[in-house]
């Protein structure tokens, strides 16, 4: 499990280099500014919770069960928050109808919540 959270960390956080770069360099020519910022949030908030799973990696205390829960809330909830943010900071240039994803973006930002909850939980629950 901790190498699938360290190689899921690692792809998650190269993507996430290249898409502040494609954002940076070449959707400036098509998108707003407050457009390239949106598109920014997704990239930031993707490279949080790369390192984010980093760091869940090195922790020995954690049980299997935990490990799992974690990883599984914050890998669904960079999908669906970043992956929102960037086909709604994107929608003028493609064809995807935004409409779709109108619960994605909140729905995605919860489950990161409670990806950091329980890990919260769960340090809380150890003896010192």
């Amino acid at each position: 499990m901790k190498r699938r959270i360290i190689l899921t960390g690692a792809f998650i956080g190269m993507l996430a280099i290249i898409l502040g770069a494609f954002g940076a360099h070449l959707l400036k020519k098509w998108l707003s500014v407050e457009q390239l910022v949106t598109f920014e949030t997704g990239v930031r908030y993707q490279m949080y919770h790369a390192l984010f799973l980093l760091f869940l990696s090195t922790r020995k205390e954690f049980s299997l069960k935990t490990l799992k829960t974690i990883y599984n809330l914050i890998v669904a909830g960079v999908i669906l928050f970043s992956g929102s943010i960037y086909l709604l900071a994107t929608k003028n240039i493609t064809v995807f109808d935004s409409k779709i994803i109108v619960f994605a973006t909140p729905l995605g930002g919860f489950l990161l919540i409670l990806g950091w909850l329980a890990l919260f939980v769960s340090i809380l629950k150890q003896k010192s």
